[in-house]
Parts: structure tokens; C-alpha cells; sequence
């Protein structure tokens, strides 16, 4: 435990959560990954290719921490876990405000062209995402990171006037 914590520089017990709670999410996506592929198999297949879909998502996230953790400024490695699940969530958050928004708004993707419906859809996400970002970015102790982040995107976009 302590070569762990060493590795990951956590300092205080309570920083082990996000660890935790980070290999919860990657088990949870593996599951549902499996599970969408698979889901006229068994429980018990499906849960051992979840456990092959897990190692495999795990070392890809392991190398992406690696390339990252060059590239992010943070504190500390396991600050890293926090920005990735800030992603995580603010990614899924997105989607689930984007769809009721749209339905709201009266676009359908019968009344439309599916084309434009997808389009628009990918816009009001992508602005809800931004919006997500920042505030998920807060909830979990990282604004500064994300509003840097925020500010180097929306530049991206040609939006920097927007900043100012």
C-alpha cells in the first residue's frame, strides 16, 4: 500500500477515495462495454470478458496518465484521477441535459432532417459541455485546471473574444 501511495504521491488517507472510486467506474464501464456487446450471452461470460475489457482499459488509462502527467500541470498524480472522472461525468452529464433541451426546443428527429438533428444536437451538447466542465471541474476541487483548460478550447473554437 505504501509503494502505492508513494506512486500515486497521495499524502492523506482520504485521497485514496478517487483511486477507489476511479477503478469503480473503469469496472462499471467495462461491465457495460461487455454487456452491450454480449448481451444475449450468459451473466458469467460476460462478466469475464468485462474482466478482459477492464485490464485493457486500465493499461490504456495508465498510458494516458503517463503522456498527460507531462502535458497537466497539477499538484500531485492522483489529481489526475480527478480530472479524468470530472471528464467522465461532464461527458455523460452533457449528454443527458443535451437530450431533454432538444426535445424542449420541439426538434425531433422526425420533424427534422437527420442530418441537421444531429448537428444541432452535437452543438447544444458541445455548449452544455463547456458549461459542465467548468462547474464539474469546481464540484471536484479543480477549477483552476478546467478554466485553464476552458480557455485554451474555447480559443481553439475562435471564441477567445468571448473571454476577454
Amino acid at each position: 500500500m505504501e509503494k502505492f501511495k508513494k506512486h500515486w504521491e497521495i499524502q492523506h488517507n482520504w485521497q485514496l477515495l478517487f483511486p477507489f472510486i476511479g477503478i469503480l467506474i473503469l469496472g462499471y464501464s467495462a461491465f457495460k462495454i461487455s454487456n452491450a456487446i454480449l448481451k444475449d450471452y450468459n451473466l458469467v461470460f460476460i462478466i469475464a470478458v468485462a474482466i478482459i475489457v477492464f485490464s485493457v482499459l486500465l493499461k490504456f488509462i495508465l498510458f494516458l496518465f503517463k503522456k498527460l502527467e507531462k502535458k497537466w500541470i497539477l499538484d500531485y498524480k492522483w489529481e489526475m484521477i480527478r480530472v479524468f472522472m470530472v471528464f467522465a461525468i461532464t461527458g455523460s452529464s452533457s449528454l443527458f441535459v443535451g437530450r431533454p433541451i432538444i426535445k424542449f426546443i420541439g426538434i425531433t428527429k422526425e420533424n427534422l432532417n437527420p442530418a441537421l438533428y444531429w448537428v444541432l444536437f452535437i452543438i447544444i451538447g458541445l455548449v452544455f459541455y463547456q458549461i459542465l466542465l467548468v462547474t464539474f471541474g469546481w464540484l471536484f476541487g479543480q477549477f483552476k485546471f478546467f478554466w485553464e483548460f476552458e480557455k485554451k478550447m474555447l480559443t481553439r473554437f475562435g471564441l477567445k473574444r468571448f473571454l476577454d
